[in-house]
């Protein structure tokens, strides 16, 4: 006899409906999963086998043959468990298939028969329900998570034996949709950094306009604590982006089973000594590096010169286009990866260079290596690169604490209007729009002229420049972009110019 039971599988983050088919003829008892499994999906006989029998039922004596369809397409993950222990039962006449037809299943199950959630559930719902499932049966803890998905029923069961009592007829209530999830770590508050002014403001900046940042000071001087309180300041995710992150970190499995949607942006801070495919990606199967995690929220990278050169370089690309590909032999995955970059980095090798009271024990030679950890191209794609002074104890004790978070971001939040009203985020302003939204007058384009003779800036530069000064007239809530605002944009890529300047 033949059934089929609809599942769904993942391949890197992307989740699609599977149809199990589960084929019971004649032959020697045997079981074979065809449909490019992975080793995890291949494994299902060991489970589903003891399961059956542990929870009561027959074991079939006659050849079973499992085809995960679409056969083309490799799936990983043990979310067909279920599915298949069903189509089993149906195929073997030990439960009834009609309440199969418009519904679907996802699960691991353990070899008592009882139900496990499975990585990615959210996705794997969302994937079902554009299928044309209308019910889904899934383990109770994930049950919460994958009633997010708006028009699909979903009832939680708890082993084999509830399911195929919910196929039999006994009625089970729906499940309602987990409350949103605001855990995302304590940020702290912009008020308990005293003093740094300038480098407040380049954050405020940063969050308005959702530019790349990069910090660059002596060790202890809040480099760190700024940028751990930029969550803070950001606003919450909007409906789209909740669903889009969130389905992405249940499918790399960093959210426990059942949580709710995320509003809180990501903020991801990787050591320096991780690798490229835990940065941007890889592996097999592929799995999302640290750069995607941050998808619409922060990746913070301390000690940015300790990073292997060749890591920050593969940044490049995806830090432009927002996403990142990766193609291997078993096909080409992309990770979505519009994160905002902030980074933080010491002026010199020994870390003193420019401190009022510790001098810089680096050479001359020591001080242009350095300087060369972190690439040109690299450099010039951070909008905004901050010298961050240490205080004296004089300034320290007499610096006040400055504006909280909540008043600092209802200004980034008004920034961000205005922006929405003109289609895009600055940092993501197309060049067309960026002519008609910064048009300058001869003071300001004698300054760019200027800007890029005298200091270097390239033409990327140039119109990084521009999106920050459209960003500071958004914050002080002006129509038209003055040379004063300009200037205030290059002035925050004056590191990058005397480094032009010293070569």
């Amino acid at each position: 006899m033949l059934s089929r039971v609809r599942s769904a599988a993942l391949w890197g983050l992307e989740a699609f409906a599977v149809e199990c088919e589960i084929d019971v003829g004649p032959g020697l008892p045997g079981f074979v999963l065809v449909g490019l499994p992975d080793a995890a999906a291949r494994e299902a006989r060991e489970r589903v086998w003891p399961a059956l029998r542990n929870a009561g039922f027959q074991l079939p004596d006659r050849r079973v043959t499992v085809n995960l369809a679409p056969a083309e397409r490799r799936k990983e993950g043990a979310s067909a468990d279920l599915a298949v222990a069903l189509g089993v039962l149906t195929a073997t006449s030990q439960a009834p298939p009609a309440r199969l037809e418009s519904s679907a299943a996802i699960g691991e199950l353990s070899l008592d028969g009882a139900l496990r959630g499975v990585r990615g559930t959210l996705g794997l719902a969302d994937a079902l329900k554009r299928a044309g499932s209308q019910t889904l049966l899934c383990a109770a803890a994930a049950a919460p998570e994958a009633a997010l998905v708006p028009g699909l029923r979903v009832h939680a069961v708890d082993s084999l034996t509830q399911a195929v009592a919910w196929l039999r007829g006994e009625e089970l209530p729906e499940t309602r949709a987990a409350k949103p999830d605001a855990d995302g770590g304590e940020d702290g508050d912009l008020a308990d950094v005293r003093g740094q002014a300038v480098a407040r403001r380049a954050l405020e900046i940063a969050a308005a306009g959702g530019h790349h940042l990069l910090f660059i000071g002596p060790p202890g001087i809040g480099k760190s604590m700024l940028a751990r309180r930029m969550p803070g300041i950001l606003p919450a995710l909007g409906p789209e982006e909740a669903l889009t992150v969130t389905r992405l970190h249940s499918a790399a499995g960093l959210r426990p089973p059942g949580r709710g949607l995320m509003v809180r942006r990501p903020f991801r801070a990787p050591h320096h000594s991780l690798s490229r495919a835990g940065l941007i990606g890889g592996g097999a199967p592929p799995r999302p590096g640290e750069l995607s995690l941050a998808h619409r929220g922060v990746l913070f990278l301390d000690e940015l010169a300790e990073y292997p050169r060749h890591l920050l370089d593969a940044l490049r690309e995806p830090l432009e286009t927002g996403s990142v590909w990766l193609s291997r032999a078993a096909g080409t995955v992309r990770f979505p990866a519009r994160a905002q970059l902030i980074a933080a980095m010491n002026p010199c090798k020994c870390g003193w260079l420019g401190h009022p009271r510790r001098g810089c024990k680096c050479t001359p030679t020591d001080l242009q290596h350095y300087a060369a950890r972190v690439s040109g191209p690299m450099l010039d794609r951070l909008d905004l690169q901050i010298e961050v002074p240490a205080l004296t104890s004089s300034e320290l004790m007499a610096a006040s604490s400055g504006e909280a978070s909540a008043v600092v971001r209802e200004r980034v939040l008004a920034a961000r209007d205005r922006q929405r009203e003109r289609g895009a985020l600055n940092a993501l302003m197309p060049t067309a729009a960026l002519r008609l939204a910064c048009a300058l007058d001869a003071h300001g384009q004698r300054l760019i002229a200027e800007a890029m003779d005298r200091g270097g800036l390239s033409a990327r530069g140039v119109h990084r420049a521009l999106r920050v000064a459209r960003t500071i007239a958004d914050l002080a809530g002006e129509e038209i972009v003055t040379t004063m605002r300009l200037a205030e944009a290059l002035q925050y890529r004056a590191y990058e110019t005397r480094r032009f300047v010293a070569r």
